[in-house]
């Protein structure tokens, strides 16, 4: 008779799994991470990895999605405090995923150089497809909130929440461009300071107009946040 494996002990296993994969891009990068690398420091068999995920790329795809819901139980409760008005939502969330993103640095960057490679475009639309499903609720009800307190302008909340994650996520690909990209190497770090530093003013000024928050009251990442990525 198969041994019957209960949902919770399948997802804690496979949160080993993951526990050790990650581990392992931090001392030795996804790419020269292998799987044997994984049944060694677990000692489990090939089968037994196979049953949880059917290949590395989709053990990339893993480790992005729990970092996507680590990064969402962090900060996603901000957008739902009864307390704060909406643009103090706003800008607290935004500075509470930068300083976050800054704590995780060295390994976003690492899983990022393979993540933002041409044979995983089609899974980063799925990321997206699921960083939508995360933040839509919370993010629209703060509009709404807004538009009641007078201070964001739009008819249509849940469309402007679509178009800020748009913006949000244009951004971290515009980061990846010029952190992680070909071209990266020949820039200097004060070159990649700048070009970013402006990309964050354009999808700024862009997201304030979508909302119709003021000129000035919300910002995505400042200029110390910045440097931390591109120095």
């Amino acid at each position: 008779m198969p041994r019957v494996v209960k949902e919770d002990d399948y997802a804690a296993r496979r949160n080993e799994i993951l526990d050790v994969a990650r581990k392992l891009v931090y001392t030795k990068g996804y790419e020269q991470m292998s799987i044997q690398d994984i049944l060694d420091a677990m000692k489990i068999s090939k089968g037994a990895f196979y049953h949880y995920f059917d290949s590395k790329p989709s053990l990339l795809e893993a480790l992005i999605s729990r970092l996507a819901d680590e990064a969402a139980a962090t900060f996603l409760p901000l957008l739902d405090d009864p307390t704060l008005p909406a643009l103090e939502k706003l800008c607290r969330y935004f500075s509470s995923a930068v300083q976050w993103k800054a704590t995780q640095k060295d390994y976003m960057l690492a899983l990022f150089r393979i993540w933002y490679s041409d044979e995983n475009s089609i899974t980063r639309q799925k990321m997206f497809a699921k960083m939508l499903q995360l933040v839509s609720p919370s993010f629209t009800r703060v509009i709404q909130q807004g538009v009641q307190e007078g201070t964001l302008h739009t008819s249509f909340p849940e469309q402007a929440t679509v178009m800020s994650v748009y913006l949000i996520l244009g951004l971290s690909d515009k980061f990846a461009e010029v952190i992680l990209g070909n071209e990266a190497r020949s820039l200097s770090a004060e070159e990649r300071f700048h070009i970013i530093h402006d990309a964050v003013a354009a999808y700024t000024d862009a997201l304030e107009r979508v909302l119709g928050a003021p000129a000035g009251s919300l910002q995505l990442m400042d200029d110390d946040s910045v440097r931390v990525w591109t120095d």
